[in-house]
């Protein structure tokens, strides 16, 4: 049994020329900072000094046009509804349909400047941004360079840091309220299914399982994106899928053949990463044909392995709330 995964995300979105700049002539309706938060527009103040795992950058304006070098640094520009101009690409080609109509009215022109490992500085200078952002952990080795293009803002990290990640692109952007406003949504509607799910289901428990070409698997954490997830959905977890105290950072427990029990749940997910050669798939073969594996109790499911572990996102999270949701038949509180 598979997902049908639908992970078109809402946005507030108001007016998509707010996000090109306001005119002298807008109404006094949307002079107000909680009318042009409610459009997308930028409420801070400018120039400001934005603090990053890299010092300190000082934007002068609203950034207007924004080059994103980390896939959920695409996924948050569009959440917060700004122009995406440059993206880095990450397993496929384009920005992911997960994102929905937002591609369109957020990220109309926007264009690939390499692959996630390897960005053309060039490329990103020819966009004339006004924002670059990315992580430390990706390309903290070419933020000078990165910085003599445009003011550039950098996490420590991705992944387990994307909320954070998140509020720090608004703060870059001006859009503070604006990035609460989104998690904040994100976090009711992640509880009100959980909640569902909990009442109908009678609490179960859940695991994550991703084979990724590895001789082990990998039983997601808590502290994983899509532990995360879970875990804003008050989602029970096993006891194997709880943080490791040596190493909080951990976001997996890789396990062998022997142990694959430790995946048992009331629902089993599980994830596949498909590297288009084979080797992935034949990695997964001493776990898929293992008696124990067959002898698990948990109903097993197979999800999008770029959703759920690629998408680090609100958008990305959207996506797995509404698996989570067609799984157990409650209602997916899309509003």
């Amino acid at each position: 049994m598979k997902f049908k995964t639908n992970a078109l995300v809402a946005l507030v979105g108001c007016a998509a020329v707010a996000l090109i700049g306001a005119t002298a002539g807008c109404s006094s309706a949307t002079d107000s900072p909680a009318a042009a938060s409610a459009a997308g527009e930028s409420t801070g103040s400018f120039p400001r000094t934005v603090t990053h795992a890299l010092g300190s950058t000082e934007i002068p304006a609203a950034p207007k046009r924004v080059v994103a070098l980390d896939t959920s640094y695409s996924d948050a520009t569009l959440l917060l509804e700004t122009e995406l101009v440059g993206y880095v690409t990450y397993r496929s080609a384009g920005l992911p349909d997960y994102l929905g109509e937002s591609r369109g009215e957020f990220a109309p022109n926007a264009v690939a400047v390499g692959e996630l490992t390897t960005p053309s500085l060039e490329k990103i200078a020819e966009l004339q941004p006004d924002l670059i952002v990315s992580a430390k952990v990706r390309h903290g080795d070419i933020y000078d360079q990165l910085s003599k293009i445009a003011p550039t803002v950098m996490s420590e990290t991705t992944g387990p840091t994307w909320k954070d990640n998140i509020r720090l692109l608004g703060q870059a952007l001006g859009k503070e309220d604006l990035a609460d406003q989104k998690i904040g949504a994100y976090e009711t509607r992640a509880a009100a299914i959980g909640a569902d799910i909990n009442t109908k289901a009678d609490n179960p428990t859940v695991t994550v399982v991703r084979f990724a070409g590895e001789p082990t698997a990998r039983i997601y954490r808590t502290t994983s994106f899509s532990g995360i997830v879970l875990a804003d959905a008050g989602i029970n977890r096993p006891a194997s899928a709880g943080p490791d105290p040596a190493k909080p950072s951990s976001i997996s427990n890789d396990i062998s053949p022997e142990l694959i029990t430790e995946a048992d749940a009331d629902l089993i997910v599980v994830s596949t990463y498909h590297s288009g050669d084979g080797k992935s798939e034949a990695a997964a073969q001493p776990f898929l044909t293992n008696p124990l594996w067959a002898g698990l109790q948990g109903q097993k499911v197979d999800v999008d392995d770029a959703l759920w572990m690629s998408a680090v996102s609100v958008q990305g999270a959207g996506g797995i709330l509404d698996d989570l949701a067609t799984h157990f038949g409650v209602d997916r509180r899309r509003g």
